[in-house]
């Protein structure tokens, strides 16, 4: 059989392609990237800034990554954003605000009660919101300047990167509070309860007496 030049052509790039998968596999990232040209791309190092990560598989075939450029991925990965807030707070409907015009994905969590509270602490915090923690740096107040040097710091891009139609994260409590058990799950537990005082109210068996050899008496 005759193979013309593109047929050749076109048999090795796609055995380059299932090379490239297959090195892929046995590597630690193969990602997989559209550039602005519409260009898509396989490669075992990090797309450039301009290019969007459609798919980033680990070794383990873990699942895709978010559809955001890389370097705010990584930066995302290694050094996650949580901001404290509170009602009524004028610092922290800045900083919210702050964050969002920057395009810098992030975690709510609001301050209300005492076990709230309790977390802030222990995230480091002294009460005073808004509170910012960008990994392991962190801050009472806000301040553009110093949350600029912040995010910098942890490698955040300068300008906005998120895609369109993107969905920040809504408020959680520092500190959830357990949802309440239903009837059934009351009652299921009303009925373990009860069986286990059940068991525990039931007679020992009676031990068996020895066995006297013949001719002996106890």
């Amino acid at each position: 059989m005759t193979l013309t030049i593109t047929t050749t052509l076109r048999r090795g790039a796609l055995l380059g392609l299932a090379l490239l998968l297959c090195a892929g596999s046995a590597s630690a990232q193969l990602y997989k990237w559209t550039d602005a040209n519409g260009k898509l791309h396989f490669s075992d190092t990090p797309p450039p800034d301009t290019g969007k990560v459609s798919k980033v598989k680990g070794a383990n075939g873990g699942a895709d990554a978010p559809n955001l450029p890389y370097t705010l991925s990584n930066a995302m990965r290694n050094h996650p954003v949580t901001l404290y807030t509170s009602s009524a707070c004028t610092g922290c409907d800045a900083g919210r605000s702050y964050l969002r015009e920057h395009g810098i994905p992030y975690a709510e969590k609001t301050v209300n009660t005492n076990a709230d509270i309790d977390r802030l602490k222990a995230a480091g915090g002294d009460g005073s919101l808004p509170y910012i923690t960008v990994g392991s740096a962190k801050m009472a107040g806000f301040e553009a300047g110093a949350w600029d040097a912040m995010l910098k710091n942890a490698q955040y891009p300068s300008s906005k990167m998120l895609p369109p139609g993107y969905q920040f994260a809504g408020a959680v409590a520092a500190a959830p509070v357990a949802p309440k058990p239903s009837a059934a799950e009351l009652e299921a537990q009303r009925r373990a309860a009860a069986e286990r005082t059940e068991q525990n109210r039931a007679p020992a068996a009676p031990e068996a007496s020895p066995t006297a050899p013949p001719g002996f008496r106890f």
